[in-house]
């Protein structure tokens, strides 16, 4: 499949902001549901979801990554919510892999059903998986997430490793009183595992409103805690990374990781943001372009389609919307507010 041209004067420049950023990571949520109910997520009830009606079906995604294709979007992340609970993420998978010049394909998930979908996304053409994990104590688990699942998170990780994905990223969020002290078990267990662990700052994304920068765990006491048991030397970012690298050059497991080079990363959002080489843009489950995962602005794609607006119409929104992305999220400024959406229904 081939991405639709736009208008070829248009595009060379892609999606560039007033600041200079080129946009080229493209997080489309598939679903604001999820299959686990983490405490600094949402409550245990559950939250009201997205009627089917306002969710994008396959044909619409397909299209709008067209589009974002033809703007230079090189990367494209599958996100919810827990995608893996929307029925046919791999044919969706498959749609995408058509397009040329072919993207990126990753996926964020919590794994609980990918056991049994890990070599069917594999074969659609999915590159590779983030998990979820921040934890792997039974008790801790069903704790943070309210449900005993933590061996199908385990199976799932086997079973992408199985199945060729390359790297599987482990994103792990360490609270105080909960499971802070886990961080050095966490890592050697990755880098036994052959797993590329990476921490991140809990972020003001909560549907409870319920974040503390106060309580917050920060990358600096991360650090510090890993320090505890291991040798680490800091390498930097790698592009537009998130995570902030440090080579693990001695310390439990250190011996038993197969490749060249072992790691582990810290996405300090808060404590170390970097918004000034911010490429992503966000795509919600309703069809909801962000600029910023903190954003207060939304720019409605979805209604662009159903309204039947050109590819050429839904690009020029795009463009617009990009232009005006913030410099920064603020979140240390005075007045900062956290958006409405919480992350489920964002998506990560």
């Amino acid at each position: 499949m081939t991405a639709t041209p736009i208008e070829p004067s248009a595009t060379d420049s892609g999606l560039v902001d007033s600041f200079g950023r080129r946009a080229e990571d493209l997080r489309i949520s598939l679903t604001d549901k999820c299959s686990l109910r983490c405490t600094y997520c949402m409550p245990a009830e559950g939250l009201p979801w997205l009627a089917k009606q306002a969710v994008l079906d396959d044909d619409e995604i397909v299209r709008l990554a067209g589009i974002f294709i033809e703007l230079g979007v090189s990367s494209i992340r599958l996100t919810g919510g827990e995608p893996l609970v929307r029925p046919g993420v791999a044919a969706l998978v498959a749609r995408l892999a058509e397009f040329r010049p072919r993207p990126e394909l990753s996926l964020t998930t919590n794994a609980i059903a990918l056991a049994d979908q890990a070599e069917a996304l594999t074969r659609a053409g999915l590159d590779r998986v983030n998990v979820s994990l921040d934890t792997l104590d039974a008790g801790v688990f069903h704790r943070l997430t309210r449900r005993d699942r933590l061996d199908d998170v385990l199976a799932g990780l086997a079973a992408a490793q199985a199945s060729g994905l390359y790297p599987v990223k482990i994103n792990a969020v360490l609270m105080r009183e909960v499971n802070l002290q886990e961080g050095g078990a966490l890592l050697g267990w990755a880098l036994r595992g052959g797993y590329e662990l990476r921490f991140i700052e809990h972020m003001p994304l909560d549907a409870q409103h319920a974040w503390s920068r106060a309580d917050m765990v920060t990358a600096d006491e991360i650090l510090q805690v890993l320090q505890a048991d291991y040798v680490l030397r800091p390498i930097g970012r790698r592009h537009n990374a998130p995570a902030e690298q440090f080579e693990v050059l001695d310390g439990p497991g250190r011996d038993q990781w197969a490749g060249p080079s072992p790691q582990v990363g810290i996405i300090a959002s808060v404590t170390r943001p970097f918004c000034r080489d911010c490429d992503r843009l966000r795509l919600t489950a309703d069809g909801q372009l962000r600029t910023c995962l903190f954003a207060h602005v939304e720019t409605d794609l979805r209604a662009l389609l159903r309204d039947g607006a050109s590819d050429v119409e839904i690009a020029g929104a795009v463009r617009g919307a990009v232009a005006a992305k913030p410099s920064g999220h603020g979140i240390t400024l005075p007045g900062f507010r956290q958006p409405e959406r919480p992350m489920s229904a964002i998506g990560g």
